[in-house]
C-alpha cells in the first residue's frame, strides 16, 4: 500500500508542477530580438544566444476601462452644462440639489449669497435674486418644480435614470 501511495503523490507532485508550468507560460512573458539577417522576432521562449537587441518585454495588463459617466451623459454636459443656484435656503434649495443628485446629473452649484460674482450672474439670467435656480445651456428654470426640471433635461439630452434599471 505504500508503493501505491508513492506512485499517487509522484502523480500529484507531476501535476501541481504541470499547472504551475501552465501558469507561467499563460503569465505571458514575451521576447523580441533580432537575428543575423536583421529579422525581428517576438516569442514566449527566450532568445537564442546569438540574438541581437534581445530584450524580455513587460507585459501589460488587459484591462478595458469603462466610462463611467456614459456617452449620453457625457455630450449632454458637454453641449448643456447644468448649472444650479441655490443657498442655505432651506427645503426648496435642498430638494432641487438632491433632485440632481439622485438623478446623478453633473451640475455646478453657485451661491449667491456668499458669492458675489453668482449673484451678478443670477440678476442676469433670471432678473432677481431668488433660488434655487437651474440652468441648463441656455434655458432656465425659476424655482424647484421636478416635472419643469425634467423636462428641461430631457430636452438637453440628459438621460432618465431610473431605479429598476438592470432588473
Amino acid at each position: 500500500m505504500q508503493e501505491g501511495s508513492a506512485h499517487m503523490l509522484k502523480g500529484l507532485g507531476l501535476l501541481i508542477l504541470l499547472t504551475l508550468t501552465m501558469t507561467v507560460a499563460a503569465a505571458g512573458q514575451m521576447y523580441r530580438w533580432v537575428d543575423e539577417r536583421g529579422r525581428v522576432y517576438y516569442s514566449d521562449q527566450p532568445p537564442p544566444p546569438k540574438a541581437r537587441e534581445a530584450q524580455a518585454l513587460k507585459p501589460r495588463p488587459s484591462v478595458v476601462e469603462t466610462d463611467k459617466e456614459g456617452f449620453e451623459l457625457r455630450r449632454a454636459r458637454e453641449a448643456n452644462p447644468v448649472v444650479l443656484y441655490i443657498t442655505d435656503c432651506g427645503e426648496p434649495c435642498d430638494q432641487a440639489r438632491d433632485f440632481l443628485t439622485q438623478r446623478k446629473i453633473p451640475f455646478t452649484r453657485k451661491d449667491p449669497q456668499r458669492v458675489p460674482e453668482d449673484a451678478v450672474a443670477l440678476k442676469q439670467l433670471v432678473g432677481a435674486l431668488e433660488v434655487p435656480v437651474i440652468q441648463v445651456g441656455g434655458k432656465h428654470q425659476k424655482g424647484f418644480d421636478p416635472a419643469a426640471w425634467e423636462g428641461l433635461l430631457s430636452a438637453a439630452g440628459y438621460p432618465v435614470r431610473t431605479e429598476a434599471k438592470g432588473r
